[in-house]
């Protein structure tokens, strides 16, 4: 892992290098090249809605909001997500810190109907494998995690799956590692790793950075319609919402008015 990463990502990827062991890695084949915007259903489905482009998500806990198990319902929240209008869903997949599972991935992307990306913290090919298998059309990659020629080559691999990686930024440094790469979707994480701080800013200073290839998705800390359209004004073209859809009273109604 690059130095400079924040300490609850190292204790994550710590955690999950042990509970993967030291299996084999996969023989895979590589896929460099990005794909076109009609190969994968994820990034078709965001193409087509470009610029108001919403991926809702379902986790079952994370470390600022422990376990939330009993309090949400993931395949009934799928449902009302797929039916308010959003474009693609997000699940959390990763089990100790986040409570999430691939079953749930497979559970809540055949109750939607939506195509699906897998969030992880992807430290080995196992874990693209286990994504395709459990139906997932996208995989997360944190490039804080990689130094960029790692980054690449699990874009590759992921690729070949026919998973689209969706390479999420938090800070200046990590874009650096992009520059040498061609990649279909970009993310810009508003939450400070390291104090768990939002500030829309943070995706909108980073913007003019990205490659401008690339869609471009604005993460995390979208409480309303407000901040869409604000985010989209600066040129976001997709935007993934979490918290402000897992713990509404209504989901399908605050969707509605995040589209509004």
């Amino acid at each position: 892992m690059p130095a400079g990463a924040p300490d609850i990502l190292r204790r994550i990827v710590e955690q999950r290098r042990e509970r993967l062991g030291g299996g084999v890695e996969p023989e895979l084949a590589s896929r460099p090249a990005p794909f076109g915007r009609d190969e994968n259903r994820f990034l078709a489905a965001l193409t087509a809605h470009r610029g108001r482009a919403l991926i809702a998500e379902v986790k079952m806990g994370s470390p600022r909001l422990g376990s939330l198990a009993g309090h949400v319902d993931p395949v009934a929240q799928a449902r009302a997500y797929a039916a308010a209008g959003a474009t693609a869903l997000s699940v959390v997949v990763e089990p100790d810190f986040f409570h999430g599972s691939y079953e749930l991935l497979a559970e809540c992307r055949e109750a939607s109907g939506l195509p699906a990306i897998a969030k992880d913290f992807v430290v080995s090919a196992r874990q693209l494998t286990s994504a395709r298998e459990a139906g997932a059309d996208a995989v997360l990659l944190i490039a804080s995690l990689h130094p960029a020629d790692e980054l690449a080559r699990l874009g590759g691999l992921a690729r070949a799956l026919g998973l689209v990686p969706l390479v999420e930024c938090h800070q200046p440094e990590d874009v650096a590692r992009l520059r040498d790469g061609a990649w279909e979707l970009v993310g810009i994480n508003n939450r400070d790793l390291r104090t768990f701080e939002v500030d829309l800013e943070r995706s909108i200073a980073l913007l003019p950075s990205l490659p401008p290839g690339a869609l471009k998705v604005a993460e995390s800390g979208i409480g309303n319609g407000a901040d869409r359209r604000r985010l989209a004004r600066a040129g976001f073209d997709a935007f993934l919402v979490g918290e402000a859809l897992l713990l509404a009273d209504d989901p399908r109604t605050r969707l509605e008015e995040l589209l509004a």
